[in-house]
């Protein structure tokens, strides 16, 4: 795998190159400011810092009293979670609570199903105000707050959602709603709290991408919005390369232009260099991150 990885990184780098050149792709980094780069990664980095307070929250016994160890795990996730291919990083989060805080991998697959459709809500609701700004509508508006509350709602009603979600359902998929169920928090402050903390993650994570993106690649920022969803949502499913190199930026390509990015040739280009860029901060922010959890000693 390490191979892979590393193969796969070199023939972007080169691709990278052949296309336009490190130099003009840094070069952005040095129209943006240094600042307005350091700004962003302190901002990127205090995501994960909320992601670690929202687990901390979910599994209080455990945690208790050791959330930079609890820091290093989330790091090291989501450094797996970026350089496998497929998703199958997510695997090292239940091994890793077991490992750590003696949390059965029942529970802490159950957490993170939960945790994950609890992402994928926010990940859509924070680009969709990418969406109603382009829009400008009073009806789209009403539409993407109904869409915000959708989890309170389901929440308020789980009971009977589960119920009948167990009457409709096929026998095979009666483990992963047992399993659903079983990862919701106990009670609505806990829900609140773990609702709140995931939708405030997603939505300065977004609005930092599509800052970015609108000021090195000087598109509307609807379509940075639109950008910022597209190499998020690249990484979430479960065909992104390892390290998302290519996948991230096409993604980031794909969204902006979905919502409203110019088509033009010198247009494109420079979408392609900004997504490049924003790519690049989105992992040297994981680099840092995880360097410093690694400061964290593990468990004996």
């Amino acid at each position: 795998m390490t191979i892979v990885t590393a193969f796969v990184v070199a023939v972007y780098a080169a691709f990278i190159n052949w296309m336009w050149g490190w130099g003009t792709i840094f070069a952005l980094w040095q129209e943006a400011g240094l600042g307005t780069v350091g700004v962003a990664l302190v901002l990127l980095l205090s995501t994960y810092v909320l992601r670690t307070w929202r687990i901390y929250d979910y599994f209080p016994k455990e945690t208790q009293g050791q959330f930079a160890r609890l820091f290093r795990v989330v790091q090291i996730h989501n450094l797996l979670n970026i350089m496998l291919p497929f998703r199958s990083g997510e695997t090292s989060f239940p091994l890793l609570m077991r490992q750590e805080f003696d949390v059965r991998l029942a529970r802490g697959t159950a957490a993170l199903l939960v945790m994950r459709l609890f992402d994928l809500h926010a990940l859509l609701a924070a680009a969709g105000v990418g969406l109603a700004l382009e829009k400008r509508s009073l009806a789209v508006w009403i539409g993407w707050a109904f869409f915000l509350l959708l989890p309170v709602f389901a929440f308020v009603a789980r009971h009977r959602v589960f119920e009948l979600a167990r009457h409709i359902a096929p026998q095979k998929v009666q483990g992963l709603i047992h399993e659903v169920q079983a990862g919701l928090p106990a009670d609505s402050s806990a829900f609140m709290r773990a609702w709140g903390a995931t939708v405030l993650n997603w939505f300065v994570k977004i609005a930092v991408l599509a800052w970015v993106l609108v000021l090195m690649g000087k598109m509307s920022l609807p379509a940075g919005f639109g950008g910022a969803l597209g190499g998020e949502l690249s990484s979430v499913l479960p065909i992104h390369a390892p390290g998302g190199v290519g996948t991230y930026p096409a993604g980031i390509t794909a969204g902006a232009i979905g919502f409203g990015a110019s088509t033009e040739q010198a247009a494109l280009s420079s979408l392609g260099q900004a997504a490049v860029n924003v790519h690049l901060l989105v992992m040297l922010s994981s680099l840092i991150g995880t360097v410093l959890a690694l400061l964290v000693r593990a468990r004996k």
